[in-house]
């Protein structure tokens, strides 16, 4: 998904003044959306309540409502504890009306002793007209006199790598406490992050102290911290440009790729819409060629996949002019000129398909909409030209915006819905593609987009598409598949994140950044805390002008990356196909 003001769509919040207001000097006719009050502060429960209101003339909605990442006292964002909302959406709020919204602290680790804060915002049509300061405490734990000690402590540590601390504290009789509730922190602050079990990892190079504390008592370790050390580049091989059109998603297989358009774009006075699936021999490269292109019936052409036997790709269609939109099935018997086997329009299907998953001869279809009509709807298409529907799924709230299946998982990015995996064949909770069963799920900062699931290590990469305030990607562990737990994030400044590929043998994850083009990103090891300051970066490229996103041709608008053939293809939105090769 991309915002559609880039094109000029004029974009204008319901609940925002034309000139950008909410105050009380907003026209009549306008709401006016704040919170009760800017500052709350939560007790000893670690819960409470927030009012929002519309003192304005006019009903606002729908108002989506965002909790922002927790923060310690020093502004470091804590992965430990997260604010949960009672609701993340708000579909009208009439003038003169408010609404109550739950605030509550949830832990995924012990978070340590200290003041907390996050912001609560609340936003109309993309736009930010609310902000509400939430605050917290978690008091040092009690204990009974007693010291303790560190054991163990390396005097130096790799920088991004994690190591386990260990600590052994004993009463003031000098008898040994078997559990003891200990709180760990860097020094100084942040320099690291201490996980409540000891884990430590640090954030650059140079002198770090690791501190444990039991009650009062407290021990130290001072620790050296040696540079990561990496070095690399990412180099342009050649390009197959599309400057008639914006192109979206691409997928490779063999000598031969495909990538779709999207939305419309005006050169020299001429508009082209995204109804046109282009075809490419990718043998050589350096010179990337179009073989075929495909005209469908549709303004967005959002997604293209391949089956992994190379026999079958499926195209999505948006804003067809019939309304039906659908996915259309191609034989790739020739695969630089596909041919069209059939559109399915069924009528579960019509608002839109936005994205798909091809396993086997199972597709998994992605349907626009935030109803319980749409969501997750999965198709049997062993007989390509008679596809049948076999199941649907939908998380309740909030739209669906991608899949993807391994291991018989799905793992659906249900924007603020949040990270949701069924068994669609796992065995994990009986389900199947017939009749899929939810796992579990875990809500992470919204605007859930895009998942890359790694069984071998059990992380799931996820990107968050929020242009309000944009770039992070969050790493969520899944090794207890039942009990998600996000360990790390990624964070850009200045864009949006959008689609990823990993090359799991050498443990580095591509990252699409639209206008900060493409990253590199080791992922080896274990992760937690913030990734970006770890040293792990091993390259990124900005092969054009950083102008729009979606733009002019020689700006850089990175949509998706695919490792293929020792490769990375990218699609650009702006430029259409480009290789790159990865020098590290």
């Amino acid at each position: 998904m991309r915002r559609l003001a880039a094109l000029g769509f004029g974009l204008v919040a319901a609940g925002a003044c034309s000139d950008g207001s909410t105050g009380p000097n907003a026209p009549e006719g306008e709401p006016n959306v704040a919170f009760g009050a800017a500052e709350v502060t939560l007790g000893a429960a670690r819960s409470g309540q927030i009012e929002l209101r519309n003192s304005g003339t006019a009903a606002a909605g729908p108002i989506e409502l965002r909790a922002g990442q927790v923060r310690d006292a020093a502004g470091q964002p804590t992965l430990a504890a997260r604010i949960d909302l009672s609701q993340e959406e708000v579909a009208t709020l009439n003038a003169g009306a408010s609404r109550t919204i739950g605030l509550t602290v949830s832990e995924t680790d012990a978070p340590p002793p200290g003041a907390y804060g996050a912001d609560v915002t609340a936003h109309l049509a993309g736009e930010q007209v609310a902000l509400a300061r939430v605050s917290f405490s978690v008091p040092v734990p009690p204990a009974e006199g007693g010291t303790v000690s560190l054991e163990g402590a390396p005097a130096s540590m790799r920088q991004g790598d994690v190591v386990a601390f260990a600590a052994a504290a004993v009463d003031s009789a000098g008898a040994a406490i078997s559990d003891p509730l200990l709180a760990w922190r860097v020094e100084p602050a942040g320099a690291g992050f201490a996980a409540a079990d000891g884990r430590i990892v640090a954030y650059g190079p140079g002198q770090i102290r690791v501190v444990v504390s039991y009650g009062s008592a407290a021990d130290t370790a001072v620790v050296q911290v040696a540079a990561r050390g990496l070095s690399g580049a990412l180099t342009q091989l050649g390009a197959g440009a599309v400057p008639e059109r914006f192109t979206s998603d691409l997928w490779a297989h063999g000598s031969h790729a495909y990538t779709g358009t999207w939305s419309q774009r005006i050169v020299a006075g001429d508009t082209a819409v995204g109804n046109t699936l282009v075809a490419w021999n990718i043998a050589s490269p350096t010179a990337p060629q179009r073989t075929d292109s495909v005209r469908l019936d549709a303004r967005v052409v959002n997604d293209v996949k391949v089956s992994s036997d190379g026999a079958l790709a499926v195209a999505t269609h948006e804003v067809s002019s019939d309304a039906r939109n659908g996915v259309t099935v191609l034989d790739l018997s020739s695969p630089a000129h596909p041919a069209v086997i059939g559109r399915f329009t069924d009528a579960v299907l019509s608002p839109g398909v936005h994205n798909v998953w091809i396993d086997g001869r199972t597709l998994y279809v992605v349907v626009d909409g935030a109803s319980p009509a749409s969501g997750l709807y999965i198709v049997d298409i062993s007989d390509p030209a008679n596809p049948e529907v076999l199941s649907h799924f939908y998380a309740g709230s909030s739209f669906l915006h991608d899949v993807l299946v391994r291991d018989g998982l799905a793992f659906l990015s249900h924007w603020n819905a949040g990270l949701v995996i069924l068994d669609v064949g796992n065995g994990i909770a009986g389900g199947s593609a017939a009749a899929p069963v939810e796992v579990s799920r875990i809500l992470l900062g919204g605007q859930t987009h895009n998942a890359w699931y790694w069984p071998a290590r059990g992380y799931v990469f996820v990107g968050e598409e929020d242009f309000a305030a944009p770039g992070i990607m969050h790493v969520v562990d899944v090794n207890d598949l039942l009990a998600p737990v996000e360990v790390a994030t990624f964070r850009v400044p200045g864009d949006a994140p959008h689609n990823f590929w990993l090359d799991e043998s050498a443990a580095v994850l591509y990252l699409a950044w639209y206008a900060n083009g493409l990253r590199a990103l080791d992922v080896s090891g274990a992760l937690l805390g913030e990734l970006e300051k770890q040293g792990r970066e091993i390259a990124s490229l900005r092969y054009g002008t950083a102008d729009a996103c979606p733009g002019s041709t020689s700006g850089t608008c990175t949509w998706a990356p695919q490792l293929h053939a020792g490769n990375v293809w990218v699609s650009d939105m702006n430029r259409g196909l480009i290789a790159l090769r990865p020098d590290f």
